[in-house]
């Protein structure tokens, strides 16, 4: 039986972006400055959150301990409530950690990635978070929201309307402050660590 057309552009699409191009694509990103500069979508939320996001003293030892060059390869849209409250936390700890940098990218340029990265039900998804290597080797990554949010945006979309879903969402990110963001990206950080 011969694959189905939309495999095989998947395949290619995910064959299109080696390690060898993250290298490009991740110099080719913007700063988050620039970033939450050209941002026109949902500007207030990244604003509030960018205001607001800090790294809790336990957690900023942690990742400071790690050591070495890392990079986040960030893909997202400016109009992406997941990425307004996922990206300032990750931000806040790229500027607190020597050696942790991030740039941004459009899901033009990252649309082979978030296709390799899917969320836990199948989507290609913004933000989709990179960890890379001194050497801009894939090292991890980080795939739309935190995991607890995720099981229960999972659960419960369905069962709510459209409106009702993302006021129990945000509510959730307003109250969470980043720390789940930020302690699953570090646990990525560590793991890659150990592994190398």
């Amino acid at each position: 039986m011969r694959p189905f057309p939309a495999l095989v552009l998947l395949l290619v699409l995910v064959a299109a972006v080696p390690d060898s191009l993250l290298k490009d694509l991740y110099e080719s990103g913007q700063s988050y400055a620039a970033f939450l500069e050209d941002a026109e979508r949902r500007k207030a939320m990244w604003e509030a959150n960018t205001e607001k996001a800090g790294v809790p003293e336990d957690l900023l030892e942690r990742a400071a301990a790690v050591g070495g060059t890392w990079h986040l390869l960030v893909i997202a849209v400016d109009g992406c409530s997941d990425s307004a409250n996922v990206i300032p936390y990750l931000a806040a700890l790229t500027d607190a950690v020597d050696g942790l940098e991030m740039r941004i990218v459009d899901s033009t340029q990252g649309r082979a990635l978030m296709n390799a990265h899917r969320t836990p039900d199948g989507r290609a998804a913004t933000p989709t978070v990179l960890l890379l290597d001194s050497a801009f080797n894939n090292a991890g990554a980080f795939i739309e929201r935190p995991a607890p949010l995720q099981e229960w945006a999972m659960t419960s979309r369905e069962e709510l309307g459209d409106a009702e879903y993302l006021t129990q969402k945000l509510a959730w990110y307003d109250e969470d402050m980043g720390r789940t963001t930020l302690v699953e990206m570090i646990e990525i950080l560590e793991t890659a660590s150990a592994e190398r």
